[in-house]
């Protein structure tokens, strides 16, 4: 077995060279004004490994929103929190078919999220983050990220305001009929606080550091909450095209429209100290919403050095 030690900087840089080419079938996301500016051929990467070693290429000073990267540490944060009982009531971990903000589906499932990935699952949770009001939940939060990462990562208030300035009408319909189905405590809190955790920003370092966070065992995290979150990732992480991916990568992955990726190399079996997270920027996206390049060169990671929890 290969695994991520055996990596080297030179294949590495080969592989992003190869991966950068593939920006060009995506398209950077239009619907937010900031998100817009982007380069679609910016393009960085940042991996972590429990052994103390990291490695990295590319625009590594670029700051970008976490968007929907952020979902997996959000459903971690609830479980330590609340335990997995009270979690899974208000949410479940059934993978999806439909996009990820899909009315629809939440309709089919009579108002009860299919998991946390998806926008009607991360709204009813930002529902129950602890805190007084929209700032102080989310500042908790990213506190709580920071003190447990070591990272540098805080509420964007100028992706914020583009955000706000060009809100979702389908993320107000979903909080609508979650609040409709008993799911929701109270619909602008909500959409506030869900709107404010997916403008927390930093750089590939600081979410790799999150993403080890999942790979590696700690004292301060419950094993099974990391355990599940994982395993919702690496079934419910790219939405629609999540089981593709679970086959060609066979690594638990988030995206984010914001061209955030990281993946995670858990822990495994005989070789504890391989674990390790990938974090990556491209900002161009496929149909579905996933950053092109990056999950080419997450396929080739995987591929070349067998990193697939199924090896």
């Amino acid at each position: 077995m290969l695994g991520i030690k055996s990596i080297n900087i030179h294949n590495l840089s080969i592989w992003v060279e190869q991966a950068k080419t593939q920006a060009a079938q995506g398209k950077v996301i239009e619907r937010i004004p900031k998100l817009a500016m982007a380069n679609p051929n910016s393009f960085a990467v940042y991996i972590s490994c429990e052994s103390g070693e990291n490695y990295s290429l590319g625009d590594t000073d670029c700051v970008f929103p976490f968007m929907s990267v952020i979902k997996p540490f959000s459903l971690l944060y609830l479980l330590e929190y609340y335990g997995e009982k009270q979690v899974l009531q208000w949410v479940g971990i059934k993978p999806s078919d439909a996009p990820f903000n899909s009315l629809l589906q939440l309709k089919e499932d009579h108002g009860y999220p299919r998991n946390p990935m998806i926008n009607s699952g991360a709204i009813t949770l930002a529902d129950k983050l602890p805190g007084k009001d929209g700032h102080e939940c989310t500042q908790l939060f990213c506190n709580w990220l920071n003190k447990l990462a070591g990272t540098q990562i805080y509420i964007d208030t100028d992706i914020l305001a583009s955000v706000r300035a060009s809100h979702s009408q389908i993320n107000i319909d979903i909080a609508n009929y979650l609040y409709e189905s008993g799911n929701l405590n109270n619909i602008e809190l909500s959409l506030d606080v869900y709107e404010q955790i997916c403008c927390i920003s930093g750089r590939v370092e600081d979410l790799a550091k999150l993403g080890r966070i999942l790979a590696c065992k700690s004292e301060f995290i419950n094993d099974k909450h990391r355990q599940t979150v994982n395993t919702v990732m690496l079934t419910c992480g790219l939405y629609e095209a999540s089981a593709e991916y679970a086959v060609k990568i066979g690594l638990p992955i988030k995206s984010g429209i914001g061209g955030g990726l990281v993946a995670i190399i858990p822990n495994q079996g005989a070789m504890p100290s391989a674990s390790a997270a990938i974090a990556s920027y491209s900002p161009a996206l496929d149909i579905v919403g996933n950053p092109v390049a990056g999950l080419a060169l997450m396929e080739t990671l995987s591929q070349n050095l067998q990193l697939s929890i199924f090896c």
